[in-house]
């Protein structure tokens, strides 16, 4: 059992405005410390930023028009807390406490997020969707409900009718869809809004691509300030994130989809 949303969905639509702002802080400064959260809804956009990089509010809101629309912004931007950010002074600690187990993706996991893909890719608006086993539930805004019943005849398609979706219809918060983007997978935190120096950001991705590699659960915790994770340094499990993040096209890009892409 499965489900998965797609971007236009408005948690995916915070997800994707803080991944924004790490974006823009990491393109300020080489190791930024920064965790956003995003609330949004209803013609609004509610941003609060920790960071040790200053971001243009221009730019803020720029990126919030692009992803969301035109929002009325409010953004609070407040200074990483002075003890946390001496942790990180003289090299790369875990940043947060944690535990993070990565669990292999299952062919239904594959199978739903490959078909979430392909109407996405017609209807570009708020749309989730569910698998389990057999039964097909198919939940798409602004579609052609007579359309998609016909194209996926054995789904069950907007079972209440037709919908409109988007912030309009339904607030939307940063990490609320983790199972969307984690399946199995099991953490403490959330993977969205956050740098390199997270464990729920780096931990969470390294011990899901170890699950991958070996084809079996990985379990592991941190303690804020551990600087090796089960042996292995951690400045090389945020070296594995940083290139995970890089080849997925950057924070924002990475919150579309998740880890299940």
């Amino acid at each position: 059992m499965f489900e998965k949303v797609n971007p236009a969905h408005p948690d995916k639509v915070a997800d994707r405005i803080a991944g924004a702002l790490v974006d823009l802080a990491y393109a300020l400064e080489e190791s930024p410390k920064i965790a956003v959260e995003v609330l949004l809804g209803h013609g609004n956009c509610h941003i609060i930023a920790e960071t040790s990089v200053r971001l243009p509010r221009n730019q803020v809101t720029a990126a919030v028009s692009r992803i969301a629309g035109e929002l009325a912004v409010d953004y609070a931007e407040v200074p990483q807390d002075v003890h946390l950010a001496e942790n990180q002074n003289e090299s790369v600690h875990c940043g947060d406490n944690g535990i993070f187990k990565g669990m292999p993706v299952t062919e239904e996991q594959k199978k739903l997020t490959a078909l979430a893909r392909q109407i996405y890719d017609a209807y570009k608006s708020d749309g989730k969707y569910i698998l389990d086993g057999n039964r097909l539930i198919i939940c798409q805004s602004n579609a052609d409900s007579v359309f998609l019943r016909r194209y996926y005849a054995d789904a069950e398609v907007n079972p209440l009718g037709d919908w409109t979706g988007g912030s309009d219809v339904d607030s939307g918060a940063t990490n609320r869809k983790l199972g969307s983007d984690m399946g199995d997978s099991v953490t403490g935190g959330g993977l969205h809004g956050k740098d390199l120096s997270k464990a729920d950001v780096s931990v969470n991705i390294y011990a899901w691509l170890k699950a991958q590699e070996t084809g079996k659960p990985v379990e592991l915790c941190c303690a804020i300030g551990d600087d090796c994770i089960n042996g292995v340094p951690y400045d090389e499990i945020t070296a594995i994130a940083k290139e995970y993040i890089r080849g997925v096209g950057g924070f924002e890009k990475f919150a579309e989809w998740g880890l299940i892409r």
